[in-house]
């Protein structure tokens, strides 16, 4: 790995990310000191400009930051490092730099999800596929988990693309709604599948 430390008086800028969640976690600065100390303890360590010395994240309030993995960009100026935080990362005790939670997002799935809780706390007052689900009750709702899974299965022996993905997104969306239905995320089940991760 080259890295480029003839800019800015020596130091480089270190994003660090959180190597699951994928969330920026803070922004840092690093000499080659500081980078040869962070491959050598696996805990990443900055160039403090305020304090003028090496400081290693966590070196008092025990927060670390994991080493994972080490980028650097195009230029050869920036590195992406990848971590396993230990506690919050931000000296405020918030997860982020940002004041953002750190928590894993799906992207769309997760905005599905948001929607779809959204009309189960509102089932009595809102109109929608999805809350006349809820007001249905759990039953109902597996029983459309069941039916859509069928469907899946028939189109899965066909040869029409479209409809088996169609079906595939009934199930997953009516999925969704059934974890909701019974106090769960998609996130709770990834849990599960990173348990049985060998």
């Amino acid at each position: 790995m080259k890295i480029d430390f003839t800019k800015n008086n020596g130091l480089i800028p270190a994003i660090i990310q959180d190597n699951e969640t994928k969330t920026v976690l803070m922004l840092g600065y690093m000499n080659q000191e500081a980078l040869d100390t962070t491959l050598s303890t696996q805990k990443v360590t900055f160039f403090s400009r305020s304090k003028n010395r090496l400081w290693t994240k966590g070196e008092e309030s025990g927060n670390f930051l994991n080493l994972v993995s080490i980028k650097n960009d195009c230029d050869n100026d920036t590195l992406l490092i990848q971590v396993n935080p230990v506690g919050p990362t931000c000296h405020t005790g918030s997860d982020t730099c940002w004041q953002e939670e750190n928590s894993t997002d799906f992207g769309f799935l997760s905005k599905l999800e948001t929607t779809i809780q959204q009309r189960k706390e509102n089932a009595t007052s809102e109109k929608s596929y999805v809350a006349s689900l809820f007001e249905k009750g759990i039953n109902k709702i597996a029983q459309k988990v069941g039916e859509e899974a069928v469907e899946v299965v028939i189109e899965a022996k066909d040869t029409n693309d479209d409809l088996f993905l169609s079906e595939s997104a009934d199930l997953l969306f009516h999925y969704l709604i059934l974890l909701q239905a019974k106090g769960y995320k998609l996130n709770d089940v990834v849990n599960v599948l990173k348990s049985r991760e060998k």
